[in-house]
């Protein structure tokens, strides 16, 4: 890196190689702007609060891969400096007590894991400070600014460990786990992460509370740097769920961890110490037959493990991320998800009672209150609403937000975005569903539009008052585009997130139809130009829906399944399914109801579209090589595009923008015939 002093530019992307200005006059965003948008994350306030680090990833259609650098803003936001410019890949960036260090991790030269780097301050080129073999994927630094905790990975096989010979050919994978596939991770071998100590004077590293097979991560350091709060997962096993639970170890080599959450469990949230170093907070997970709907709530436990865990608000029946205690221990600030909104707020630990500190329609993203939860009240926030992308903001004393970082405002200064609103609908069993509803800007009020159902994933996850580039693309593109929060999402209550246990692709279409059936009767939509599509579970209730109903012309299953029973042993929810829905051979009759878009494909008869990853684990290309089969064999107009190496994310820029023109070239198709668009863009369809 630079020095800083050489870095130095205005607020926004400056210092990245020019892009074409933007034409005079607001235009409506377009497929290419997805190249140009800057993604912003982590914001991390310095000790001092002068500063905020933060990470920009933007996407280099050159290389067709994304690249994440470290940026930080003053906090008078008078300066934004960009200190790493490598081609490799930076992220975590984390501030020494001392505010003299930035460290983060980047698997710059050699490329075979991320290694810790430090950047001095005052300027200076990066140093790597870790050569661990199988990299570093987390960094907190002591309170003293003289160790750091880490979480590496470790070959725990004792004879792959010692072999260290690079063969030609891919060694064979043995497998003894019960849970043995992840996405991204592939099938699961003897690596496990640990926990370590880096002393950067001695340079030494000592690993802490090694368990044979327990994945350890998340530590958090005590006040007073003698004890790490840290994460302790141990692999499912037949009858066990994968139950996390926190832990308290000395930072010494050969101390014994201690159990502070006793027989809660908890999720992987990083804990949170009190600022007297007596208390750790942490969040609670649920009995393992609701690991698909866990709604975390926040607990606090004594650092020595004697005293049972408290639940600390029990009347917040909403989902709590990210604790973090304030200066004088009296409360914790956490995100809070809402109804179609993330909220920061603080939760007073005497009586439980919430205080929202910043709310309203938009999503609080991430925050960052160093010096035990910000003494001087101020924080920094990554926010975002339906009409920006995130960047970070500063929270002032008294609720003042002001705005640090603004490396999207050029580009969204001269676009035409669709109007977005709240809506509410109630289901024909008489559910009150909550969901986002786009339109394109300069719609004609009392025009019916064609719509598009847009389903997301999860199911435990929401839609939300955040910006979304694919709802204004496909608003941009002539369509009213609706994104429900059926019975299964958060944000809504722990009843409203286990309404669809056991029972799936039933409540969830009764709340999309309901919903469509309501922007029908506002008139807003076209009841003959109907499309439907989502990715994940969103590709899954899209086939649940098809087979529901004929009335959408046209839909795009994205990385979905129907015929349930084939994804046992294949993706990677073994103990999902054997808690919520038995073993397949002892409740034979459910599984088939669960494959009931499979089982009664002969009723399809909408043009489907169906898109996977080849490499996805979490639902495997199977899914939508069955559902495409059966189309085709029942003459229904459908399609199959796999996209190669890729897991269920798609991370190539390239395919990433395909995609996209696939949904839109399948939809104009059906729900646009004879339009430019669809002529234009439409493939070829048996």
């Amino acid at each position: 890196a630079p020095a800083a002093d050489r870095a130095r530019t205005a607020a926004g992307d400056s210092a990245r190689p020019a892009t074409p200005a933007a034409p005079a006059g607001p235009r409506a965003i377009r497929l290419e702007d997805l190249y140009r948008i800057r993604r912003v994350n982590d914001p991390q306030r310095s000790p001092d609060g002068r500063w905020v680090a933060y990470t920009v990833s933007a996407p280099d259609s050159a290389k067709d891969r994304s690249d994440t650098d470290v940026w930080m803003t003053s906090w008078d936001g008078t300066e934004t400096v960009r200190l790493t410019w490598s081609p490799e890949s930076e992220s975590a960036p984390r501030w020494s007590p001392d505010d003299r260090w930035l460290a983060f991790v980047s698997a710059r030269q050699e490329g075979k894991g991320g290694q810790v780097w430090l950047l001095d301050r005052r300027g200076g080129e990066a140093q790597r400070l870790t050569t661990i073999k199988g990299g570093v994927s987390d960094v907190q630094w002591s309170p003293d600014a003289k160790r750091l905790a880490l979480v590496v990975e470790e070959e725990t096989d004792s004879l792959l460990r010692k072999d260290t010979t690079e063969a030609k050919t891919p060694k064979p994978i043995v497998v003894d786990r019960y849970g043995f596939k992840r996405d991204v991770e592939g099938y699961l071998g003897t690596r496990r992460s640990r926990l370590a100590v880096f002393d950067l004077a001695r340079r030494s590293l000592d690993t802490l509370a090694r368990s044979a097979s327990a994945d350890d991560g998340r530590p958090a350091w005590s006040p007073d740097g003698t004890r790490l709060a840290f994460v302790r997962e141990l692999p499912p096993e037949p009858g066990r769920a994968q139950e996390p639970a926190v832990y308290v170890v000395e930072a010494r080599a050969g101390a014994e961890p201690v159990k502070v959450s006793g027989e809660v469990p908890a999720t992987e949230a990083r804990p949170a110490w009190s600022p007297d170093g007596r208390t750790v907070a942490f969040l609670r997970g649920d009995e393992p037959k609701y690991s698909a709907y866990v709604q975390p709530a926040l607990v606090t436990a004594g650092a020595d493990g004697r005293s049972a865990p408290r639940l600390v608000a029990p009347a917040l029946d909403r989902p709590v991320s990210a604790p973090t205690f304030t200066a004088d221990g009296r409360a914790v600030l956490v995100q809070v998800s809402d109804d179609r909104a993330v909220h920061l707020a603080r939760v007073r630990l005497a009586d439980g009672r919430v205080e929202r500190v910043v709310d309203g329609r938009r999503v609080v993203a991430g925050f960052s209150a160093p010096a035990g939860g910000g003494a001087d009240g101020r924080v920094a926030l990554l926010l975002t609403t339906p009409e920006r992308p995130a960047e970070v903001y500063a929270l002032e004393r008294g609720g003042a937000l002001r705005q640090l970082s603004r490396h999207n405002d050029s580009l969204f200064a001269g676009l035409r975005l669709g109007t977005t609103e709240g809506i509410t609908s109630r289901s024909a069993d008489g559910t009150e569903v909550g969901s986002v509803l786009v339109r394109p800007a300069g719609a004609a009020e009392g025009a019916r539009l064609p719509l598009l159902l847009y389903i997301h994933g999860g199911p435990n996850g929401q839609d939300q008052y955040a910006f979304s580039f694919d709802r204004e693309l496909f608003a941009a593109r002539g369509y009213a585009v609706l994104a429900v929060n059926y019975r299964g999402s958060h944000g809504r209550g722990v009843a409203y997130q286990r309404a669809i246990f056991a029972d799936w692709g039933n409540k969830e279409v009764v709340d999309l139809l309901g919903a469509v059936d309501h922007v029908i009767a506002r008139g807003i939509a076209d009841s003959t130009r109907l499309g439907i599509g989502g990715w994940s579970y969103g590709g899954i209730l899209t086939d649940y829906t098809i087979a529901t109903t004929p009335r959408f012309r046209a839909a795009v299953s994205g990385a979905g399944s129907a015929l349930q029973l084939s994804m046992y042993g294949s993706d990677q929810y073994v103990t999902q399914y054997e808690h919520e829905l038995g073993q397949p051979w002892e409740k034979p009759e459910l599984w088939q109801k669960l494959s009931y878009p499979f089982f009664h494909a002969p009723k399809i008869r909408t043009p489907t579209l169906f898109m996977v990853g080849e490499r996805d684990f979490n639902v495997p290309a199977a899914g939508s090589e069955q559902m495409y089969q059966a189309l085709r064999s029942l003459g229904v107009p459908t399609q199959l595009v796999v996209y190669p190496g890729q897991f269920h994310g798609l991370t190539v820029p390239s395919y990433q923008v395909d995609r996209l023109r696939r949904y839109l070239a399948w939809w104009d198709r059906w729900l646009m015939p004879g339009t430019q668009a669809a002529a234009a863009a439409a493939p070829a369809v048996p």
